[in-house]
């Protein structure tokens, strides 16, 4: 392994450890294997979707609030997202 490689490898751990400060996901799509059955959960410039239920109605469900739990600090909010947000 050359000098260069390793340092990118060690640059690449120092990024994961600090990666509320380094990563905002802007979309992505999950599964989330429920007690009943298994849901597809997205993401997009704080726009969240659940193809649950509860979803449809009160726009936010537990699975939904799973991911936000899983990745705070690394997702933006809805009022972050809107252009006259400060």
């Amino acid at each position: 392994m050359d000098s260069s490689m390793i340092g990118k490898i060690e640059k690449a751990r120092r990024y994961a450890g600090e990666s509320r400060e380094r990563i905002a996901f802007e979309s992505f799509c999950a599964e989330i294997k429920g007690d009943n059955d298994a849901h597809t959960v997205e993401y997009n410039r704080g726009a969240w979707n659940c193809g649950c239920h509860y979803f449809k109605s009160h726009h936010w469900c537990s699975h939904t609030k799973t991911m936000e739990y899983l990745l705070d600090g690394m997702i933006a909010q809805a009022q972050e997202m809107l252009p006259n947000a400060a």
